[in-house]
């Protein structure tokens, strides 16, 4: 990464539900001058990550410290670098929590925010076709 963040974020800013919650992370680090830089996945930036759209697109992913992490655990090491949010990493973070958190997210939650996201780009897709 070419910034001098200490905690990168990949998003897809085309997904209402991701923008949503990235973007009230962002204003928040903005706000109080925390060192996070967010990166939209259809952006030149996914280039920095390594990682393809659609595998981008599956989950959040976060780098921090030259740590790569996705789902949960990238939630939770996001939410660690928010002082606003501790409270909730460390909640999640709980043995029990976070492995029922880790199924519902990798097993219902992204699963389906990802369909949502095939389905809408299947639209834009068949709009610009017709």
């Amino acid at each position: 990464m070419e910034n001098n963040a200490k905690t990168s974020v990949i998003y897809n800013a085309t997904c209402p539900v991701c923008n949503f919650e990235i973007q009230h992370y962002a204003r928040y680090a903005g706000a109080n001058g925390l060192p996070i830089q967010f990166d939209d996945l259809n952006s030149d930036a996914r280039g920095q990550w390594g990682v393809d759209a659609d595998t981008a697109a599956r989950r959040l992913y976060v780098l921090h410290e030259d740590t790569l992490t996705s789902g949960i655990p990238a939630f939770l090491v996001l939410c660690a670098q928010m002082p606003k949010y501790r409270w909730l990493a460390k909640v999640v973070g709980f043995p029990g929590i976070k492995q029922v958190a880790c199924a519902a997210h990798d097993f219902i939650l992204a699963p389906a925010i990802y369909r949502w996201h095939l389905r809408r780009l299947r639209k834009q897709t068949a709009r610009v076709q017709n």
